[in-house]
């Protein structure tokens, strides 16, 4: 077993608004480090200026799948925005890391605006579950 991040079927779309205009404050986002033990995977994704409590970890048929969302600050209604650069909204990423991977094995924390995510290496065995949620300490 190996843990890859899920690629969309769509790449050739996803790479045509891929160009700053359409995408401007996402392609910095959850960037990923994936480290390899004996016996499991270390994963850090950054999650700078989001809170613990929405940042949601899930396990669905294999694939772990983190999800973030951040909120918009309230402003003065005399402050405009001269430069904004900050990410509003939601984001996720999907990595599979095998069926038989239950939600029980998988470690997470978050500290400092790092999600860590410990996932144990097992054999596969290709059987369906149900989506579980993951806690983060």
């Amino acid at each position: 077993m190996m843990l890859m991040p899920r690629r969309n079927s769509f790449d050739l779309f996803d790479d045509f608004f891929d160009d700053g205009l359409f995408n401007k404050n996402t392609k910095n986002l959850m960037k990923t480090d994936i480290r390899e033990t004996k016996d499991k995977y270390l994963v850090d994704v950054d999650l700078p200026g989001f809170e613990k409590e929405n940042i949601n970890l899930s396990l669905d048929k294999g694939y772990l799948n983190i999800s973030a969302k951040a909120s918009k600050e309230e402003k003065n209604e005399d402050e405009k925005f001269l430069h904004q650069e900050r990410f509003y909204g939601e984001c996720s990423r999907s990595f599979y890391v095998g069926e038989d991977i239950e939600e029980k094995d998988i470690k997470a924390e978050f500290k400092n605006g790092i999600l860590k995510i410990e996932v144990p290496k097992k054999e596969l065995n290709n059987q369906n579950k149900e989506i579980k949620q993951i806690e983060i300490k």
